[in-house]
Formats: C-alpha cells, sequence, structure tokens
C-alpha cells in the first residue's frame, strides 16, 4: 500500500465512523461508549471527539473491569477521561464474585465473567446503544456483524436477525428492552488502525511499545505475572523484551517478543504479521473453535 494510497484509506474510514458516531447521535436517546484504555477504544473516543468538536462527546463511557488489569492501561484510561472531562461508569466483574453473583472460574480468566456486569450496566442505565470497538478482521464471529448490532432483551446476539446495510443506511429500530450495539471501526484494519494513529498522533499506553518485562511460557504465549496468578510448576519466568498487541485480562492476554519501540516499528512489525491480534495472544478465544461466538450469543462485546 502506498503513502497516498494509505493515507486516503484512512480519510475513507474516518468519515464513516464520523458519520456513524452522528447517526447515532440522532437515532438514540441513551448511547455509550465501551472505553478500556487499550488501542480500540481509545481510537473509538479519538473519533468521537472529533465527531462533536467543538463541543463535548455527549455519551459516557463504560469500562467493565475484569480486575484483571495492566497498570499502565489504568492509569491510562484515568487520565484520558480526565482529560476530556467525560464521566466514567465502571461495572467490576469483582463485585459480582464478592456477592456471589458470579463465581471465579477454574481457568483463572475472568473475560468470559464480563458478560453480566455489562448487561446489568446496559439495562440498569437503560443505555439504548452500546458502541464498541470491535473489528471484523479481528475474529471469524466479529466478522459476521453489523456495524448496527441489534441485541434482543437479554442482550444476546441473533444473527438471523441482521439487517442489511446498504448504502451507509443504518436500522437503529428497536423494541422497548432491546439495544444496539454499534461498531464504527468494523472495516478497519489493526494496519489501518496503526496508520491511523500514527497520522493523529494518538497517545497509547507504554505497554503496546517494547518493554522489558519479566514473563513466562504458557500453551504458546508469553503471560506476565500479576493479581491474576503466575507460572505453574514447570514453567520459567524469564525477562524478555516484549509488546502487547492487545490489551485485556492480565491472565489471558499474552505479549509478542518485539523490538518495535516506536510507531514506525510497530507498523512494519504488523505489517509483516500473518496472526490477527487476538488470534496472536489471546487465550480466551482458544477455548474453542466457536468460542467468541458463543460468548456473543450470551450477550459478551
Amino acid at each position: 500500500m502506498t503513502t497516498a494510497t494509505a493515507l486516503d484509506t484512512l480519510g475513507r474510514l474516518e468519515s464513516e465512523a464520523i458519520h456513524i458516531f452522528r447517526e447515532v447521535a440522532g437515532e438514540f436517546d441513551r448511547p455509550v461508549i465501551l472505553f478500556s484504555g487499550g488501542k480500540d477504544s481509545t481510537l473509538l473516543l479519538h473519533l468521537a471527539v472529533k465527531a462533536f468538536w467543538p463541543a463535548p462527546v455527549p455519551f459516557p463511557l463504560l469500562h467493565v473491569d475484569t480486575g484483571h488489569n495492566f497498570d499502565e492501561v489504568i492509569e491510562f484510561r484515568d487520565q484520558v477521561v480526565a482529560r476530556h472531562g467525560l464521566r466514567l461508569e465502571v461495572a467490576k466483574v469483582q463485585d459480582y464474585i464478592d456477592d456471589g453473583r458470579l463465581a471465579e472460574r477454574p481457568d483463572g480468566t475472568r473475560n468470559p465473567l464480563q458478560t453480566v456486569p455489562l448487561l446489568d450496566a446496559i439495562t440498569g442505565h437503560k443505555f439504548d446503544a452500546v458502541f464498541g470497538g470491535g473489528r471484523r478482521d479481528e475474529e471469524r464471529a466479529r466478522a459476521k456483524e453489523r456495524i448496527f448490532s441489534l441485541r434482543n432483551s437479554f442482550g444476546q446476539w441473533e444473527p438471523r436477525r441482521q439487517r442489511p446495510e446498504l448504502w451507509n443506511l443504518y436500522n437503529g429500530r428497536h423494541r422497548p428492552g432491546e439495544h444496539v450495539r454499534v461498531f464504527p471501526l468494523s472495516n478497519w484494519t489493526e494496519l489501518d488502525v496503526w496508520h491511523y494513529i500514527a497520522r493523529e498522533g494518538i497517545e497509547l499506553p507504554s505497554i503496546y511499545y517494547a518493554h522489558r518485562r519479566e514473563v513466562y511460557l504458557r500453551d504458546g504465549m508469553w503471560l506476565a505475572e500479576g493479581p491474576w496468578g503466575g507460572p505453574r510448576e514447570g514453567e520459567e519466568k524469564l525477562e524478555k523484551t516484549i509488546r502487547y498487541r492487545t490489551v485485556g485480562d492480565g491472565s489471558c492476554t499474552g505479549a509478542v517478543e518485539s523490538d518495535a519501540a516506536d510507531i514506525e516499528a510497530v507498523i512494519a512489525e504488523v505489517a509483516a504479521s500473518r496472526l490477527t491480534e487476538r488470534g496472536a495472544t489471546r487465550a480466551d478465544d482458544r477455548l474453542s473453535e466457536a468460542a467468541m461466538e458463543d460468548r456473543k450469543r450470551e450477550g459478551y462485546f
């Protein structure tokens, strides 16, 4: 892809995303943006700021917090919220575990436990449109999903109820109790995301760039020790130069060995990769062939 072509592609993607944000603002009463501090949700917020500038972003933010976070990401999340003067709602998985509504999984990962706090937050705040940073290139189940994705009154995704989206016309109609998940980044690729971050000078958590960290190898992925646990018997901790391509629950988010310490190096690395970031570094997507689709049918992101 030439520089001129990349810039033209980024302009079209940006225009599409801004159009989607404005469509939702006109069609829905109580939208919310899912924001974790990761690269895709940070890009999503950047586009929302652009869509409504010079007015403030008219939606609150929602983070479904597993409690298994990287410190750098939570610190960055709070800095961004303060900088833009936004309201952040946090639904904590730990609260649900503490009062017995949820139980820890045997494998220790909490990503699948996010569904109930997410749906409760949507219902409790009466959100009718929920912006997410999902992209179709990430995973097969996400490739099936529309930009406006209708969820039933239980928050579940029903593929047969997905609507055509011809000529950039989006159908936001829904019954009482239903809501719509909205994915402005659907048509972006990981490489598009990084090119746009470079073009716009968007700040990200430091762990997206190469740094030294103690990690251990499990199932072909480099995991870091944290509140979620550490190496098992026979797993050795090593200090390596790594970075994270995606950020989620620390128990199932793997790092990649990398010397990409700046954005140009990251772009070159992503361009040469033959695995999506989720396929390469997310253990929760390896639980079964249909792990993501099963969770989406239950109400997951």
